[in-house]
């Protein structure tokens, strides 16, 4: 099984930074793609997150692995590899990665996960962190001290994902954005799930955007309907936490 600095030494050739061109320590959000893979709604909140004066890194975690996006939807989005749990090592292993970074203010660090990148985060921030657990053998290893903040797009909170009630043992702000319309979760059963995350202390506010799961990605396959203006309001409001989690300008 990989350490944290293996996984991390695997994931960061396939990782895009965007962020103001200096290399002075700023802010840092780690983006994580949903089920699908790379889709081309997250520069646009990365690019977000640089007029924010924030350094913003978008992770693939299927490229590293050798998965195209068929192999992904059949086999990731139907729940057979890389559940939630297992994400969360690379998730975790990011965190360690970019904190290391000189151009990175480790002490203010956000992470942001669409439905299955969301299910990640999750597991991370709840997970007990034993040795050989969350798909890496040094989970502990990862502080997660310098994490001020998440922001949650539908994650996926379904029937695969056991641990979705289990409390968090880190508590970051966070913004979670729940689709009415998901097709994988009712917004009933999102409100439980994020008034669990809030009995742990986090400040956590919810959204509630009147359109489907992956509404912000520019395609539609259905029941998944791309809207343009709930994008938007997405982005702003991704923008708006960072700002106000970090100032920098």
């Amino acid at each position: 099984m990989e350490t944290l600095s293996q996984r991390w030494a695997r994931l960061e050739p396939y990782i895009a930074v965007v962020g103001p061109d200096d290399d002075r320590p700023r802010p840092a959000v780690l983006l994580f793609h949903g089920c699908g893979g790379m889709r081309p709604h997250l520069p646009r909140y990365a690019e977000a997150a640089r007029a924010a004066g924030w350094r913003a890194f978008i992770v693939d975690s299927y490229a590293p692995r050798g998965w195209n996006r068929m192999f992904a939807l059949s086999m990731v989005c139907t729940g057979l590899l890389l559940r939630g749990d297992e994400r969360a090592g690379d998730i975790l292993s990011v965190i360690a990665g970019v904190s290391a970074r000189p151009d990175v203010d480790a002490s203010r660090i956000a992470l942001a996960g669409w439905s299955h990148g969301g299910w990640g985060i999750m597991e991370a921030m709840s997970a007990e962190r034993r040795p050989n657990s969350l798909g890496v053998a040094d989970p502990g290893s990862a502080s997660l001290d310098g994490i001020k903040a998440t922001y949650l797009a539908y994650p996926y909170i379904g029937v695969a994902a056991l641990n979705r009630m289990r409390p968090w043992r880190h508590c970051p702000r966070t913004l979670a954005v729940v689709a009415a319309r998901d097709h994988l979760t009712t917004a009933r059963n999102a409100e439980r799930v994020h008034d669990m995350v809030r009995n742990c202390g986090a400040e956590v506010e919810t959204w509630i955007a009147q359109g489907s799961h992956s509404f912000d990605e520019p395609t539609s396959a259905p029941p998944m309907r791309h809207d343009p203006d709930l994008t938007e309001e997405a982005i702003r409001r991704f923008k708006a936490l960072l700002v106000d989690t970090a100032p920098t300008l």
